[in-house]
Parts: C-alpha cells; structure tokens; sequence
C-alpha cells in the first residue's frame, strides 16, 4: 500500500539546531503560508500537552521518518516541560493504523501527527471518532482538492514546497552530467512524486537543454535491496548521474562504487560519500511541529492546510558536495534567492510553455501554478523517459 505523499513528500536529517536558530522568524511566518480553514475552539492545557507520532518507517532510516523525528526532538526542545512526546515507527498503513491511533489515544495523547499518506484515511476516520484530539497528517490533499468541508475541523494537512528545492538540486544534475542522461528511482507513480520529479527535470534543463531524466519505479518507500537493483539498472542503461528519492542512501552506494555523482533525498550525506555527494532537497519540521502545538496549547487552534516553502525556511537544499563547482553553486544559489524573495511556490514553472511528453502544453508561459494543480499533477514534462503511471 502506498505510504506517504500522494500529493506530498520528506525528510531531511538535519539536526534540531538548525530549527532552533531561526525558530523566532520562522514561526511567525507559518500564519501566511498557511491556508485556514475553519475554526475548532480549543481551552488552554493546564499542563504539558501529550503528543504522538506516527512513522511509517524506523527513525534512523537516513532520511523521511528520521527527519520528521529530529523535528519532534526539536520540538520537545523547544517546548521542553510543556510537551510530553512519543512515537510509533514502523506502522504499516491499513487496520493496524487505526489500532495504533486507538491505543494513543487511550495513553492521554490529545495531538496525533502522522507522517505518511497512507495513514491519511484512518486519521480522518479517527478525528470523527475522537472529537476532543487534534489530528495532523503529512501529505494529505483533501483539504486542498475536495474542500475542508470534506473533514473534520480537527483534522490537519501539512507539507511544503519539495519540487522547488528539487528544481534546484536539478541544476546540480544538469550541470553534473556528460552523457545527457539523468537516472532517478522513484518510489510511486503519485501526484507527489510526479510533480517533483517535473521540477527536478526542468531544473536540469534550465542548465542543460540537452538532458534528458530516466526514471525508474520501486513501488516502496524503503526498501535498500529494491533501491540497489534500481540504481544499478540505471547506471547499466547509460545514466552517469543518479537522483534517489527514497528514503535510504543505497543509491549513493551505487554510485560510489561506479564513481557517478548522485543526489540524495530528505538528508545530507556529504560525510558518507564524499567524493560522489552534489547535493539535497531537504525538510525541516521542527519550527512547524513547534508552532502547531504552540497554537493548540495557546487555545488559537484552527484547522490549516500548510504548504512550506523555501521562503519560510521549512525546505532548503544540503551543503554542496566537493565535486560541485563554484559556477554552479552560485547558479543555484541565486535560484534559491529569488524563490526566497517571492517567499511563495513554484516561480519557474511558468517560466515557458511546457509540455508534457506527448507534446502538449500542460503549463503555459506565465502560469502560475495552484496547490491544487501540483496536487492533481499525473503527467511527466518532455525530457523524462519513463511512464507516469508507473
């Protein structure tokens, strides 16, 4: 079963500190990000405020589910006396999910946030059946595509803006590759996933008109054996840079062993593959999770569907690899500025028509993009080779 984002997707290791630096400017920038819904009137705690998390993987996967745990570490930081946290790792989507949700429930924890889309259904069935509990799911598009009408009022989604970091880790690839052929294996054919792998292409051929992405599918979110297999499927069918947008770092084994550069997900990996690393889109949920449980515990709760950008600091890249030049570091950063300045989503996607592999104009040239669109996205852009489908 598909877990995570159908309209969404992750991670980043980065550690609490990086929240906690700028936690005072973030926070106040969550309001505007954020599309409000409807109001759930809430009393103030009189005491700490028990929190639950729910992985759909282990916490030291390297990259997803251990970068939303080092934003509930940071949160407790943050919080610290006023917050009593604890998580769930590896909890498969379907009925388990819902068991799961019952028992923290039963254990007092009165904010649930859960961290797959898979988990999206019983989080919903479970803010019916627990009016009094607040529940945040990652990666949710019902409130986005069917209305907020369609939940309850004390049900959440949250995300941000992953194909605006991965257009710029593109350039990296772009930039990187001399044979024109970007390998990427991708987890599932899903509006998320979709619209990321699009961003990521058209980064590469704002540098590089030439290139061209192959995407390769695993059908799971973690799994190094089925990552290996497609790495090296890429690497055999001509790819010399390689993008793994699962939450392992298998790829950069791959990569290391056949010496190409490659682009991880969620976390950086610069210590562990020094002479391969370019870069990462990366997350950071600790200034969100801080300021969500803020507003409930302030009584100011009211139902948000929050979709982060690189404006309000929530998704950024790694540090650049030795291998990445000055050139292209500074074409990347600057790209990164003016999508810091625009402090929105998607400035480059009505840059020109774009098409979609059959040659249809899906974007056209001054477009701007809704969250909707990118949440409904099912098409690839001309230059991927591989089928949106799967």
């Amino acid at each position: 079963m598909v877990s995570r984002g159908s309209s969404s997707s992750r991670r980043s290791v980065r550690k609490a500190g990086i929240a906690t630096v700028a936690l005072v400017a973030v926070l106040g920038l969550f309001t505007a990000a954020c599309s409000s819904s409807k109001s759930s009137d809430s009393a103030k705690p009189s005491g700490p405020t028990k929190a639950a998390w729910i992985y759909v993987g282990p916490i030291n996967d390297g990259g997803w589910t251990q970068a939303h745990n080092d934003g509930r570490e940071a949160a407790a930081k943050a919080l610290g006396d006023n917050l009593v946290s604890t998580y769930k790792e590896n909890v498969p989507e379907g009925p388990e999910t819902a068991q799961v949700i019952d028992d923290l429930v039963k254990d007092g924890n009165t904010v649930i946030f859960a961290t797959s889309y898979g988990f999206k259904d019983a989080m919903q069935a479970a803010a019916k059946k627990y009016p009094d509990v607040k529940f945040v799911q990652a990666t949710g598009d019902d409130i986005t595509v069917n209305g907020a009408s369609s939940v309850s009022s004390n049900y959440d989604e949250y995300w941000g803006a992953g194909e605006d970091t991965l257009y710029l880790t593109g350039i990296a690839a772009g930039k990187a590759t001399k044979n024109n052929v970007i390998g990427v294996e991708a987890p599932f054919p899903i509006p998320e996933v979709i619209r990321q792998i699009n961003g990521f292409a058209l980064g590469a051929q704002s540098v590089n008109p030439d290139a061209t992405v192959k995407v390769v599918w695993t059908k799971s979110w973690f799994d190094p054996a089925v990552e290996r297999q497609a790495a090296e499927s890429l690497v055999a069918s001509g790819a010399d840079v390689i993008f793994s947008h699962q939450d392992s770092p298998t790829a950069g084994e791959v990569a290391k062993a056949n010496d190409l550069p490659w682009l991880g997900y969620d976390s950086d990996q610069a210590s562990a593959y020094p002479t391969v690393w370019l870069t990462a889109a990366t997350y950071d949920w600790g200034p969100y999770y801080t300021s969500k449980i803020n507003s409930i515990r302030d009584g100011k709760w009211s139902q948000q569907n929050y979709y982060g950008t690189i404006g309000d600091k929530f998704t950024s890249i790694a540090p650049f690899g030795s291998i990445v030049s000055s050139e292209t570091s500074s074409a990347i950063q600057a790209e990164q500025a003016k999508a810091a300045a625009t402090n929105s989503f998607g400035w480059y996607w009505g840059l020109a028509d774009r098409q979609d592999q059959d040659g249809k104009v899906q974007i056209t040239k001054g477009q701007k993009l809704t969250q909707k669109d990118l949440y409904t996205m099912s098409y690839f852009v001309k230059g991927i080779d591989g089928s949106p489908k799967g």
